[in-house]
């Protein structure tokens, strides 16, 4: 009769505990399909006004609609003033995707930064880096400079510079540091080269990754815009430029795009997803293995 009992104990407790994970799973994948499904639909860029929703401990999220041009995007705004907020920068000579990088380094979010020279799905290629990754003050790879980067100084302090004025010298005070493209806005104005891009109506249209820092360098913003694809053409660097600056962006800097574009984030339940549809060789879901990331750890 004890043994009876005992089996139906176990029983019991392994039907609460089932109950229990199912419903942890249900709340997890909820959030998930709220973040997905939260969308803000504007007429145009112009009209945007950003919708900011919680996410993590100082990191908000925000997901949007355009109309014309069709455009689908994702956000974050990361509260860099917030203690608990760590940058991480990854430029290891393997290819990775960004979930992995968000996983494998107990992350909240990242997003691919740099642009690189192998082009595949796989992971653990050898790869380079073309720009300047600084990671706690290591040097991984050296400046390129015809590009800029996103610098985040041992001071607290984050900036957009160009990588041909970053120096050994200077080097030596930079905590983190991302390379990318070129610089899409200063002092919340578009560049000068931004601008004589948009006079082009035929300018190239691409998925696109984009980092912003707001004017008192409290907020770092991340941002990805699907392209390729019937509901997300793609951005013009004009558009992706004046998204930044709808958001709240004061200086910007344009990353790698096109299929490496991905935004990746860990849910309440430790999953970690692409919110956004990459498009590695125009294969819609496709995650690109790249190379340099940029990441948000939430140290409690």
């Amino acid at each position: 009769m004890k043994v009876n009992q005992l089996e139906i104990y176990v029983i019991h407790i392994s039907l609460i505990l089932l109950v229990l994970s199912f419903f942890a799973s249900c709340v997890s994948v909820s959030h998930q399909q709220e973040f997905q499904n939260a969308i803000s639909s504007f007429p145009n860029i112009e009209k945007i006004e950003p919708k900011w929703e919680p996410f993590a401990d100082g990191v908000d999220y925000f997901h949007g609609r355009i109309v014309s041009p069709k455009l689908r995007f994702w956000a974050l705004r990361a509260d860099l003033f917030s203690p608990s907020i760590e940058i991480v920068v990854s430029g290891e000579p393997v290819s990775a995707k960004v979930s992995s990088f968000v996983q494998s380094n107990n992350l909240i979010a990242g997003i691919n930064a740099l642009p690189f020279d192998v082009s595949s799905s796989r992971e653990g290629l050898d790869i380079k880096n073309a720009g300047i990754v600084v990671a706690e003050g290591k040097l991984l790879s050296p400046a390129n400079s015809r590009y800029d980067a996103l610098v985040f100084y041992k001071d607290g302090k984050t900036a957009i510079v160009s990588q041909a004025l970053i120096t050994s010298a200077s080097a030596e005070n930079i905590k983190n540091a991302a390379g990318g493209f070129h610089q899409l806005l200063i002092d919340g104005e578009l560049t000068q080269r931004v601008k004589e891009n948009s006079q082009n109506e035929n300018a190239s249209r691409h998925p696109r990754s984009a980092a912003g820092v707001s004017a008192d360098g409290r907020y770092l913003y991340l941002l990805v815009i699907d392209g390729r694809q019937a509901a997300s053409i793609g951005a013009a660097e004009w558009e992706t430029a004046a998204l930044l600056l709808a958001l709240g962006s004061w200086n910007g800097i344009n990353f790698d795009g096109g299929g490496s574009s991905a935004l990746a984030l860990k849910f309440p339940d430790g999953n970690v997803r692409v919110v956004n549809t990459p498009v590695h060789k125009i294969i819609p879901g496709e995650e690109r293995a790249v190379a340099g990331c940029l990441g948000i750890r939430i140290n409690k």
